[in-house]
């Protein structure tokens, strides 16, 4: 077997578009984030802010309650065919709520939105397009296009308000579903053979396992807040700037953009110190340190306009920086045949947190004011903060995976056996069904010659 250091061009090709698609859609879901708490106190029903949270965050619900779903069908129905449907949800969603007239439609759509719930499968469509060792670049292409997807529409929804509204937003959210269904047709190659990959998918013997892990568990709580305490913050945010600063909604981009342009200046060498000198778990700490910081800081400067400014600042790196070290930590401390599983899960805590967050922010606003908001958020980072501190120092490893020939279960046993015991292995597992080696490998140093050495040859 000739270990190939470039993708294909298919691979690119898929690995692009899929990305792209990703990016469609989260730029569509993420554009009235800044701007939406704005809009909906002018139309019937808005003056509940508690409406206004469960607007924001109602996609959350159905989108997690669904992703597992669909990816374990796109397994039976085909990729594309769930991925269709699910961009079909999302554009009638996305329709529906343009065309609302009070707040209880946009709720609806806003629902039927998340219903279209398209990650799973495309995660493992993905996996049928790529080979197993350049897989990791391949799904690092699409997380990089959704933070900066997140980044760009924290800059153009307030830019586009002022022309189109969040009715022409959610209109142009549902035109760009329909896009990203013209690039899985046009641009993305149909799979040779889909089949059940361990790296991307969830497998169901796997969750018990994956949901009683402590150290999972702690991650998954962690994505959870965050996104709670993001989700919440933009109930009130938006308004906050206006009430604080008399700043026009359409000139919010004018705060966003420095604020996420230094944001990610500031992100980059703390993921450098963190994978490069095997400092992620400090990292990490002092990111959660900082969410908890910004959200104690914003229960007493929330009616400051510039203290809103620099809080601001402290969550956006703090999130930046979480948001990139929570799956290197997913991947590093799951067991290497279960990491599509363990991230299964961490996605649908994700979603919750989208919902939990959007719910709560609202009915504490609309109870309490501004600083309860806050409050709640406080609350969920110190308990991260507990949780963080007290888990178990991630291991400097990287995942690779390598294709294999043939093989019964006695010889992968065989194969998986003495794959550990090559310097620098720190856990071999093979899959005869999935004709896959999960070796996770020292940072430092491990023999890679040698292990391909064992698997060109079998057993």
């Amino acid at each position: 077997m000739q270990h190939a250091d470039r993708m294909t061009p298919i691979e690119l090709r898929a690995s692009a578009g899929l990305a792209g698609i990703f990016g469609l859609r989260m730029l569509g879901m993420f554009l009235i984030l800044p701007v939406f708490a704005i809009y909906a106190t002018g139309i019937p029903g808005g003056e509940n802010h508690a409406l206004i949270g469960l607007a924001l965050g109602a996609y959350g619900l159905t989108q997690a309650l669904l992703q597992l779903p669909f990816g374990m069908a796109s397994d039976r129905f085909g990729r594309k065919r769930v991925i269709y449907f699910g961009l079909i949800l999302f554009v009638l969603g996305s329709f529906i709520a343009a065309s609302a007239h009070d707040i209880y439609w946009v709720i609806i759509g806003r629902s039927i939105q998340g219903a279209g719930a398209i990650s799973a499968a495309v995660t493992a469509l993905l996996a049928d397009l790529t080979r197993e060792e350049h897989r990791t670049k391949a799904m690092a292409m699409i997380g990089s296009t959704i933070g900066l997807m997140f980044a760009l529409s924290m800059v153009l929804g307030p830019a586009l308000y002022q022309f189109i509204g969040v009715p022409g937003m959610f209109a142009l959210t549902g035109v760009l579903a329909l896009l990203a269904m013209v690039v899985v047709a046009v641009v993305i190659p149909d799979p040779p053979a889909s089949h059940f990959h361990s790296d991307a998918e969830v497998a169901p013997a796997r969750l018990k396992d994956v949901l009683q892990d402590k150290q999972l568990l702690r991650l998954n709580f962690g994505i959870f807040s965050l996104h709670a305490a993001q989700m919440a913050m933009f109930t009130v945010i938006p308004l906050a700037l206006i009430e604080s600063g008399n700043l026009a909604q359409n000139q919010h981009w004018k705060i966003y953009l420095p604020v996420m342009l230094l944001a990610f200046a500031f992100m980059v060498p703390a993921i450098i110190v963190a994978e490069k000198k095997a400092k992620l778990k400090q990292v990490f700490v002092m990111a959660v340190a900082l969410l908890l910081l910004t959200q104690i800081s914003l229960t007493v400067l929330v009616g400051h306009f510039w203290g809103i400014v620099a809080a601001l600042m402290t969550f956006f790196i703090a999130f930046n920086i979480l948001e990139a070290t929570l799956p290197s930590l997913i991947s590093k401390l799951a067991p290497a045949q279960a990491k599509g599983t363990a991230m299964g899960v961490y996605n649908t805590s994700q979603s919750l947190g989208l919902f939990v967050g959007g719910v709560s922010g609202g009915l504490l606003a609309h109870q309490f004011g501004h600083f309860a908001v806050f409050v709640f958020g406080a609350t969920l980072s110190a308990v991260w903060l507990w949780l963080a501190l007290s888990m178990r120092t991630p291991p400097a490893v990287k995942t690779r995976m390598y294709h294999l020939e043939v093989m019964d279960a006695s010889q992968a046993r065989v194969l998986a056996q003495r794959l550990a015991t090559v310097p620098g292995v720190a856990e071999a597992d093979v899959s005869a069904e999935e004709r896959v080696a999960y070796l996770k490998v020292n940072m430092a140093g491990w023999d890679e010659e040698q292990v391909l050495k064992l698997i060109d040859g079998g057993v």
